[in-house]
């Protein structure tokens, strides 16, 4: 993860970049350990940003590339300035600050403690997903429930928070310290050499924002 910097879970426009068509369909859901169970082992121990960044998929991002990322795709503002100018919603807002006051969070507590469900407020999937790829929200880890004997079982549940939060000072420090446009770049250089025979055309559709 750390030499290539970007690493997408899933199948996306660009043939070839994924975990997905590189491991075996069994290695996904096993009785033992899968591709499914390495995703919060490799957020704990690379220390890199994951969520979906890339046409609302899953990717891991190394921290010093989401620096650059989070800058591009927030085109500079923090939220508070996003919302002040009109560029997010009231619904966007409502979320992200209670994710905020609270993270790192659950996903099924961010849910309650927002009034999402059955009877109440609709969207969480389409807001979350938003955040994720506009920089303002990452998930942090993943969390099993355990059975009687301390065995973790199901599907492990997302835990989200704020990149500030996640990565601490290192990143409030770099985030803004470019022109968007200057990220950009780097970000576009970074995977043209990761990528040399994809197009200039599908690395740009990858890093568009949605």
């Amino acid at each position: 993860m750390l030499t290539y910097g970007f690493v997408p879970i899933f199948r996306n426009s660009i043939p070839g970049f994924s975990v997905a068509e590189h491991v075996h369909p069994n290695a996904w859901f096993t009785d033992g350990e899968g591709v499914w169970e390495w995703k919060g082992p490799v957020i704990r121990e690379t220390g890199c940003a994951y969520g979906k960044f890339f046409e609302s998929k899953a990717v891991f991002i190394r921290a010093d590339l989401f620096a650059d990322f989070a800058n591009y795709r927030r085109d500079g503002y923090d939220f508070d300035a996003r919302f002040d100018d009109g560029l997010a919603s009231y619904r966007e807002k409502d979320l992200y600050d209670l994710l905020d006051k609270s993270a790192p969070v659950l996903s099924r507590k961010l849910k309650t403690d927002g009034g999402y469900g059955k009877g109440g407020k609709t969207g969480f999937d389409m807001l979350i997903t938003k955040l994720q790829a506009l920089g303002y929200v990452l998930i942090s880890d993943f969390v099993y429930d355990k059975d009687k004997n301390g065995k973790p079982y199901g599907w492990g549940v997302g835990e989200y928070s704020t990149p500030e939060k996640f990565f601490g000072t290192s990143f409030r420090k770099t985030v803004y310290n470019k022109k968007p446009a200057e990220s950009y770049e780097i970000l576009f250089s970074h995977l043209r050499s990761l990528l040399p025979d994809a197009s200039d055309k599908s690395l740009k559709k990858i890093l568009a924002i949605k």
